[in-house]
């Protein structure tokens, strides 16, 4: 591996390349969400769920939504909130926003693993997102009977409002309108995850883009992409890079910047927070 720690050079560098070639494809893991502020332990963590700390002894988002609740009503109401703070209210840095100017104008497309919707809401086009791994915005049914998702927002928002004492009122428990099963939410976690009408042709437009730009100078960008499904974007776009003379590998991540040495002359590793590397970008 190569590694290319972030100096200004190499963010102008970026920004050449960002403004000259003929389309992007991003990649967003986690990270991208962490710099933007949503944070799922620490402070913000204890801000919103000290109660569920207290009784539960866990101590962040992830590890609650695997914690085995003795009632569906304890369930949903640790999950109502958890959505609520990541899915339908803002992030509280505007990093998404910026990702967004810096590309609104290309031939752009998103892959990401990140589940919270934050691309939509910062005015990226629907129809260029692929969300492989779901969405908190979406129930499916927990066998599931069916390959079905279903909207949860109204119902989650008065979770949140009339949980009491960590519990929902048992008539919100939401169950399969098809088969009657309980729901769960639409997140790939097992052989299990419901992949809809909707994820299949968003699938169907990104294998689209991929094939109208082969041989074209894209640029590769990948933001906040760990280690834990390597395969889905950084693997992949290590593979298109080397596949094409003309593409260009850029990854940005806190820690985690390096490129495999049969790319590395045409990467460029930033070594950084995200959403600082997009402020010099601009």
């Amino acid at each position: 591996m190569t590694k290319r720690i972030c100096t200004k050079s190499i963010t102008e560098q970026l920004r050449e390349i960002l403004d000259k070639t003929d389309a992007v494809l991003i990649g967003a893991g986690a990270g991208l969400s962490t710099s933007a502020g949503f944070v799922y332990d620490g402070e913000r963590f204890r801000k919103y769920f000290a109660d569920f700390e207290e009784k539960y002894g866990f101590h962040d988002m992830y590890s609650g939504g695997f914690y085995p609740y003795k009632t569906l009503e304890e369930y949903w109401a640790y999950w109502s909130r958890y959505v609520f703070l990541n899915r339908y209210s803002d992030a509280p840095k505007p990093v998404y926003t910026e990702l967004y100017e810096l590309v609104r104008e290309k031939d752009y497309f998103v892959l990401t693993t990140n589940v919270d919707h934050c691309f939509q809401k910062a005015g990226f086009d629907k129809k260029r997102l692929f969300y492989t791994q779901g969405d908190y915005g979406l129930w499916q049914c927990a066998r599931p009977c069916c390959q079905k998702t279903y909207d949860n927002r109204e119902t989650i928002l008065q979770m949140v409002k009339r949980q009491k004492e960590m519990r929902i009122p048992t008539e919100l428990i939401p169950y399969c309108p098809v088969c009657g099963a309980p729901m769960t939410m639409n997140l790939r976690s097992d052989d299990k995850f419901v992949e809809d009408d909707g994820w299949h042709r968003a699938s169907d437009r990104y294998t689209d883009f991929i094939r109208r730009h082969e041989g074209m100078s894209v640029l590769y960008l990948e933001l906040g992409v760990g280690m834990n499904t390597p395969g889905i974007i950084k693997f992949s776009f290590w593979q298109m890079t080397y596949q094409n003379p003309k593409a260009v590998y850029a990854c940005v991540n806190y820690g985690e910047a390096y490129a495999p040495k049969e790319i590395a002359d045409r990467s460029i590793c930033i070594d950084g927070d995200i959403g600082e590397v997009l402020k010099k970008l601009k």
